[in-house]
């Protein structure tokens, strides 16, 4: 699971915007990217589903995570 759900920067975070785009959830491609996180370690799961490929992005660490749940839901 992405640590990006319970950050207080999701909503202006270059590498979550990043991750959105992978998912290809993004809303708004012109995102206000304001904030560029330290130190940031991505996980890339690759499923394969009978004949499908599924490849799931998370943000597994970053120095600059301050917890603030909820913020997600925007």
């Amino acid at each position: 699971m992405c640590i990006c759900v319970n950050c207080r920067h999701i909503q202006q975070c270059q590498t979550y915007i990043f991750i959105e785009k992978q998912h290809k959830n993004i809303n708004d491609i012109n995102k206000n990217i304001k904030f560029i996180p330290n130190n940031t370690l991505i996980q890339i799961n690759i499923l394969k589903k009978n004949t499908h490929i599924v490849i799931d992005w998370d943000l597994i660490e970053c120095s600059s995570f301050i917890e603030k749940p909820g913020l997600w839901y925007y």
